[in-house]
């Protein structure tokens, strides 16, 4: 538990008073070389299915590994929280229920009348042939992005890249 840990990201919306707080898992390895890395994401890959990005650490000495995807982010913690669950003083790295609670509670006195928004792997459910055709349509008529989430009742930056990915796909 020691070099991982529980990062969250805050993403304020000030118009609609929403914070959305995004977990990730990120194992701080920075003294390790790349090629020893490499072999630690495959072995993980390997023995626990679980997909390990390789990124450079913000300030650019070394390198780590962490979770692009929400989903593996709770499914890590549920794979660890048998061991993880046995040592309260690191929940603020291995226990997501207990660090959105501190983390609400410190935005919540921030920013008072702000709705605190746990990401969850449901918000990031796949794209219906309907809704998919909705975009295709609505883009087609020069709907703006904004239109074309409020129709389907999607985020806009999720259909932002669900455009990217039909457009890649030559669907637009």
């Amino acid at each position: 538990m020691d070099d991982g840990t529980l990062s969250i990201t805050k993403r304020i919306n000030h118009s609609k008073k929403r914070i959305y707080l995004t977990p990730s898992i990120m194992l701080a390895l920075q003294c390790y070389p790349v090629h020893e890395l490499n072999v630690l994401q495959k072995h993980i890959q390997d023995a626990f299915n679980y997909s390990f990005k390789l990124c450079s650490t913000p300030s650019r000495y070394g390198h780590m590994l962490r979770f692009t995807s929400v989903q593996h982010t709770f499914s890590f913690l549920e794979f660890i929280s048998p061991v993880t669950n046995t040592c309260p003083s690191m929940f603020y790295k291995t226990n997501w229920e207990w660090r959105y609670n501190e983390e609400k509670q410190l935005l919540l006195e921030q920013y008072p009348n702000y709705e605190i928004i746990a990401s969850s792997s449901d918000r990031y459910r796949s794209y219906s042939s309907e809704e998919i055709n909705c975009i295709l349509i609505l883009h087609k008529e020069g709907q703006s992005i904004s239109n074309i989430a409020r129709a389907i009742n999607r985020t806009y930056w999720s259909v932002v890249y669900k455009i990217r990915e039909l457009k890649e796909k030559k669907f637009l």
